[in-house]
Formats: structure tokens, C-alpha cells, sequence
């Protein structure tokens, strides 16, 4: 939906420099999300996830409590002060979305890929999909919900890999020409499924 994803920095001295991944943890990242206008973080990641940074590494050792204005309200070692290299710059995924958006996810990270499991938020909390029913028109309009072309391949049996929490959704039958994934019928009775039934797609890039 509305997604940034990349190495945190911070403009400090007149100069763009990194965050050291030391003590990074959900409330550094939320803070950093909430200060670049976005609603909420989505994941947090340490070890230069999103490349490794140039230049001064101006933060470390952050202590955010999560309502912090700035990453400089929060507690740290000092301007500059670190024991660090740029192997370890801090990154963030900060999101925007609304009730029945989608993500693509692998193994809980693979958050901007074309390939991944189907999760879906409701009550402001990510859910999986079951597989029973999940078909190639089910993964069209997930994939087209996302902004591709369309789907190349329905996944199934958590092939991208067990989601946790809950399952929001079992028995989707799309027709295909569907927007959104919660358009479609489906089932919110999901005890019967298991997260090794998460469904998943492949979509197209061209």
C-alpha cells in the first residue's frame, strides 16, 4: 500500500550519517516511522539490510521508549560515539495502510519481493490465509491488489513459509476480476486450518 523501506539516517552537523544497529530494536523503529510521517513500523532490521551506509555513524546504543518526537529525544551514547562499523547500520520498514490491505512475506522478511506468503491486516493485526480453495484467480487478485500484473503461480502449504498469529481467511473463491483480496467470498471460520496450509503467490513483474 504505502511502504518505505531502507537504511535509517539521520542529518546531524550539516552531514547525512548512520545508526548504528546496537540496541535497535521495535521502539527505535517506531519513533523513526512516526518521524517520517508514517502510521506504524512493520519490521526492524539490523546488519545493513538495506546496504551499508558512507560517512559518520552518528548514533548507537538508542534507548527509544516509542513515543519519543525524535531518534535525538530518545537516550544514546552521544553524538557520534559508537563502536561500530557500517555492517551494522540500522533499517526500518514503515508502512501506511488500511483494513484488508495485503503484504507478501517469506519467512517474516521478504517484504519486497514479488513472491511470499498472503497476509492480510484486520483489527489493525497481520493474518494469513488458508490454502482450502486458494486457487490461480484467488492469487490474481491478491497480486493485482498489490500493483502487479497478475500472478504467475498460486502457492500453497506455506511454501513461502509458516506465518504466526491468526488466520484470517479460508475458503477465498475470487472470480479474478476482483480489486481487493476481502472483495472475494471466503470463510472467516478458520479452525480447521493450520499455518502449514498458509497460502502464498508469485507474481508477475512484467
Amino acid at each position: 500500500k504505502s511502504f518505505h523501506a531502507g537504511r535509517v539516517e539521520i542529518y546531524i552537523n550539516g552531514q547525512w550519517g548512520t545508526v548504528c544497529d546496537d540496541y535497535w530494536d521495535y521502539s527505535d523503529a517506531q519513533v523513526v516511522c512516526r518521524q517520517l510521517g508514517y502510521q506504524n513500523y512493520l519490521y526492524y532490521y539490523s546488519s545493513a539490510a538495506f546496504g551499508a551506509g558512507t560517512g559518520p555513524i552518528w548514533l548507537s546504543n538508542l534507548g527509544c521508549g516509542g513515543n519519543e518526537r525524535s531518534l535525538l529525544d530518545c537516550s544514546h551514547s552521544g553524538i557520534g560515539i559508537h563502536h561500530c562499523s557500517h555492517s551494522e547500520d540500522a533499517s526500518v520498514v514503515c508502512y501506511n495502510v488500511e483494513e484488508g490491505d495485503i503484504i507478501l512475506l517469506a519467512d517474516e522478511v521478504n517484504i519486497i519481493s514479488h513472491s511470499g506468503r498472503v497476509e492480510v491486516l484486520h483489527n489493525n493485526q497481520w493474518g494469513t490465509v488458508c490454502d482450502n480453495l486458494w486457487d490461480h484467480n484467488d492469487a490474481q487478485v491478491a497480486c493485482r491488489q498489490l500493483g502487479y500484473t497478475g500472478a504467475q503461480v498460486a502457492r500453497y502449504s506455506a511454501y513461502y513459509g509458516q506465518g504466526s498469529g491468526p488466520i484470517w481467511l479460508s475458503n477465498v473463491t475470487c472470480n479474478g476480476s476482483e480489486n481487493y483480496l476481502i472483495n472475494c467470498s471466503y470463510d472467516n471460520y478458520t479452525a480447521n486450518c493450520n499455518h502449514y496450509e498458509d497460502a502464498g503467490v508469485t507474481c508477475s513483474l512484467g
